[in-house]
Formats: structure tokens, C-alpha cells, sequence
């Protein structure tokens, strides 16, 4: 709702009742399977740009900003109804081929640049690397979303699923960057 001072009120009581607008048209339960998708990209936003403020590494700041930043498309993907998706794309761009690549040449630069341990890193050697582990729980979770909405057919652009995927392996990588110089006993528990 715009004010007379030409600014937005944050709230609008169109969700009041349990329901959200998507784009383009189109409203939906707000505990729909739509709705968790995009929902859950948001939160790995929100814990991507926790973590973004956490790291000290310049080279994970900037890999950090993009990701979000392409996560604000997966989510307009997804609140965008299939049947309104090419009035979406007169207006959005879409995670592309190209951007699943980018993500896998990160991965392969990342992992020149560390060892990994051979056993399970158990999550908070740093705070920083436990928010990147918990940005990529949380994509792992918007993955399982968009997979059961593709399964449900509602899913136009299928890079969305390779590109999830590939995300949360390349924050893997970036949590155990962030830890590339602690001991394996810190990262493993296997001391304790």
C-alpha cells in the first residue's frame, strides 16, 4: 500500500487469512508446497547473508553475494504459477546452464585449494563455516521442494534442480574453506 509520502507500508493484511500472492496472479495457501519452496530459498538467503557477514575471506563474500543474488531468481521461479510463466519471462531472467557451471568452477577452484578430511566434519568449528553449513541444510531442504514440485509437474525450468544441487556442494566447500587452516581433530570431533 503506497502512503502519501510516496512509501510502502510493510504490512498489507492480505495474508491475514492464511493466504499469499504470487507472481503474476494467483493465490495460495501460505503452508503450500509452493509456497514452502520459494520460502525455504528465501530463508537460505537470509542464512547465506548471515555468513556473508561472519566471513572473513573476501573470496567467500563475493561467491556468497552472487549465490544470494541468483537465489532471489529461484525464488521468483518459484512463486510464479507454470501457466504465468512466460509473462515471467518477459520481465526475469532464469537460472541458466551458464550459472550451474559458474557454480561448478567454484566447487573445482575450492577444492584445488583444500583437504578434506576423511570422515564426517561435524558443523561450528567457526561461526562463520556453521552458517555456511546451515545455509546449505537449508537449500538441501528447498532442493527437496523443488524436486516434489517437479514431481508434481509444476516446475518449467528443470536447471532449477541441477543448479540447487550444485549450490549446496559449492557451500559445502565454502564452510570447509573457511576452516581450511584448523586441524582435522577440530573439524572431525575426533579428539573428543
Amino acid at each position: 500500500m503506497k502512503r502519501e509520502d510516496n512509501s510502502f507500508k510493510i504490512y498489507t493484511k492480505q495474508g491475514d487469512e492464511g493466504k499469499t500472492g504470487l507472481l503474476y496472479g494467483g493465490r495460495i495457501s501460505k503452508s503450500d508446497l509452493q509456497t514452502e519452496a520459494y520460502g525455504t530459498t528465501d530463508e537460505a538467503v537470509s542464512c547465506l547473508g548471515l555468513a556473508r557477514a561472519l566471513s572473513n575471506e573476501a573470496l567467500l563474500k563475493n561467491i556468497t553475494k552472487r549465490i544470494q543474488k541468483e537465489l532471489f531468481t529461484v525464488g521468483a521461479e518459484l512463486a510464479t504459477l507454470r501457466s504465468e510463466y512466460d509473462t515471467f519471462l518477459k520481465h526475469f531472467s532464469v537460472i541458466t546452464e551458464k550459472m550451474t557451471s559458474s557454480i561448478e568452477d567454484d566447487i573445482d577452484s575450492l577444492e584445488r585449494q583444500i583437504t578434506l578430511p576423511r570422515s564426517f566434519i561435524i558443523p561450528g568449528a567457526s561461526a562463520a563455516s556453521a552458517a555456511f553449513d546451515l545455509a546449505r541444510s537449508t537449500i538441501r531442504r528447498a532442493e527437496r521442494r523443488v524436486v516434489e514440485m517437479n514431481n508434481q509437474n509444476m516446475i518449467e525450468n528443470q536447471e532449477l534442480l541441477k543448479y540447487l544441487n550444485r549450490v549446496s556442494d559449492l557451500i559445502f566447500m565454502m564452510a570447509r574453506y573457511e576452516d581450511r587452516n584448523l586441524p582435522f581433530e577440530i573439524l572431525t570431533g575426533e579428539n573428543d
